[in-house]
């Protein structure tokens, strides 16, 4: 799966993962975060988080504009500056008042614009290398591949968010307990009920800090959560410094993908000429996916939104058997490695070569059930560590995707990268299907008050809906980013790839829609919303499909 790809490709795809671990670390905490420190409700929450998914996702369509006027690379460069900034102010601990809001508005406006200079116009880099005839096959597998890397990146951000959390949470002698923002909180604006005093007493009791004065224990705990989490948000500032020397370093092996259509025209290197009616039919079908990939974005982005309170307020506290096995971080890490060495066992051209990669895989299933032996009979989980089970999917079914399409492929029935994204919005209804399951018979939030629920839920229903929707991620995602920089017009592709970011960006405000009904409808009413919006997705898609198809063969 890697052989034959252009040096550039794993340049810029390791250049991205350190951007994308520290952005998703960021992530992984932002909703709690927004809720301990300022005490928002859902909704609140849920706007903020939207509206700045949308803004880091639109400002990749200003970046393309920008870009195919003065160059990628400099937009990617000034990108990771910008970047660097926002997240160095979020890290910095302030008050919850006036102060401390504009710090951290500006902060997330400053990683929404750097974000938009830095991602598409990488990914349009990366799609150059494959106009190259010599690698122009390859284009799709290359995607799947950038986006595993990106994948890396995100699949270790939720473990390094709850490290850095505990840590600084345990200077203070306090341990982390998703009951006690919502009630610290009430308790310190007078609006909490007898009922939940009692509940925060006996809370406050059974912390080492030992302070029994609800008031200055409320507080304290709120100040020193908020903070831990602005020390997680400074985990991005160590990572972009790892993605600069990175880019700076390998620069060679990609330079010659930094020219945008104007630089091409002026060193006179040929570019493919395109008919007014070709522009006009490529450009039409680009936006009916983006119109698409809208609803998509809006399900799964649900992860830091909805599913992480689902994982908060439904979801037990505990992983035991073999479910343990997924919160450990390095377990997870050696069974994705070992995917890979279990596929070279039959891609390796040599003997000896398949003989180390099977004894490879033996010993990293055996690290990982090591790992796992040595684990607590009863694990302590957090909401924050079921993110980091779509990334590991993705790592994990990379290689059994590529090499299923493959298969495919040589038989002359690979689908359209269309026809993948059909496909993909059809497997994320499956998904929130599986939520809604479990989900039939819990309170309604609105019932909750903005606690935790008395009926607890496996673990297992939430792992299993990241595995689903993982599969229609991976159909739709690195696919769709493949077909526009296939079928983009070369005098337009940077823009081209932002409006693909700025589709992404308005599912990703559309986030806030179920968050907004999160209090106001049952529980499963939330997710079957989801549901309807990916088959009618799906359908339309499927009507459109042969010009679609069409499109991309012009």
């Amino acid at each position: 799966m890697f052989k034959d790809q252009p040096k550039g490709l794993f340049a810029l795809a390791l250049a991205n993962t350190g951007e994308r671990f520290g952005y998703y670390t960021m992530l992984a905490i932002f909703m709690l975060f927004l809720q301990a420190k300022f005490g928002f409700n859902a909704a609140v929450a849920g706007q903020i988080y939207a509206i700045f998914l949308a803004g880091v996702y639109f400002m990749p369509l200003f970046g393309g504009w920008l870009a195919d006027k003065i160059g990628f690379g400099k937009c990617v460069t000034t990108g990771i500056a910008v970047m660097f900034l926002g997240y160095l102010c979020l890290a910095i601990p302030t008050d919850a008042g006036v102060t401390g809001k504009i710090a951290m508005f500006g902060a997330l406006a400053l990683i929404a614009v750097g974000t938009g200079l830095f991602k598409g116009n990488l990914q349009v880099m990366v799609g150059n290398l494959y106009d190259d005839p010599k690698y122009s096959s390859k284009r799709d597998a290359a995607f799947s591949l950038f986006y595993m890397a990106i994948n890396i990146g995100a699949m270790f951000a939720p473990s390094m968010a709850k490290y850095v959390t505990n840590m600084f949470l345990s200077k203070s002698q306090l341990v982390y307990n998703a009951n006690i923002p919502a009630l610290a909180h009430q308790y310190l604006d007078g609006s909490i009920t007898p009922e939940n005093t009692a509940k925060l007493a006996d809370l406050a009791a059974s912390m080492p800090c030992g302070v029994s004065d609800l008031g200055a224990f409320s507080q304290l705990y709120i100040d020193k959560l908020s903070t831990a989490y602005n020390y997680g948000f400074g985990v991005a500032c160590i990572s972009l410094i790892i993605s600069v020397l990175i880019y700076f370093s390998c620069r060679s092996w990609f330079k010659h993908a930094d020219v945008n259509a104007k630089q091409a025209q002026a060193a006179h290197i040929s570019e493919p000429e395109l008919t007014p009616q070709q522009t006009k039919s490529r450009i039409t079908a680009l936006l009916l996916v983006f119109a698409v990939v809208i609803f998509f974005w809006m399900a799964f982005h649900q992860n830091g939104a909805t599913m992480t309170f689902f994982a908060r307020d439904y979801t037990q506290p505990v992983a035991e058997g073999i479910t343990r096995i997924g919160f450990n971080i390095w377990s997870l890490f050696l069974i994705a490695v070992s995917i890979y060495t279990l596929f070279s066992i039959f891609q390796s051209e040599t003997k000896k070569g398949r003989i180390l990669s099977a004894i490879a895989t033996l010993v990293l299933w055996g690290g990982a059930y090591a790992i796992y032996s040595g684990m607590a009979p009863v694990l302590d989980i957090q909401p924050s560590d079921f993110q980091q089970f779509n990334p590991f999917f993705v790592v994990a079914l990379t290689p059994v995707s590529l090499a299923i399409f493959g298969s495919l492929a040589k038989k002359g029935k690979e689908p359209s990268a269309p026809r993948k994204i059909g496909f993909g919005m059809l497997v994320a209804a499956v998904g929130f299907l599986i939520l809604t399951v479990g989900s039939i018979g819990l309170a309604s939030p609105k019932e909750l008050g903005g606690t935790v629920s008395d009926i607890l839920v496996s673990p297992t229903w939430l792992i299993s809906t990241y595995l689903v929707l993982t599969f229609a991620e991976l159909l739709l995602s690195p696919m769709g980013i493949s077909f526009v920089s296939k079928v983009a017009p070369p005098k337009y592709k940077g823009m081209m790839m932002g409006c693909w970011f700025a589709a992404t960006a308005v599912g990703n405000y559309l986030v806030s829609v179920p968050a907004l009904l999160w209090d106001k409808v049952p529980l499963w009413g939330v997710w079957t919303l989801l549901i309807v919006l990916c088959l009618l997705s799906a359908l339309f898609i499927f009507s459109i499909m042969k010009k679609l198809e069409n499109a991309t063969k012009s």
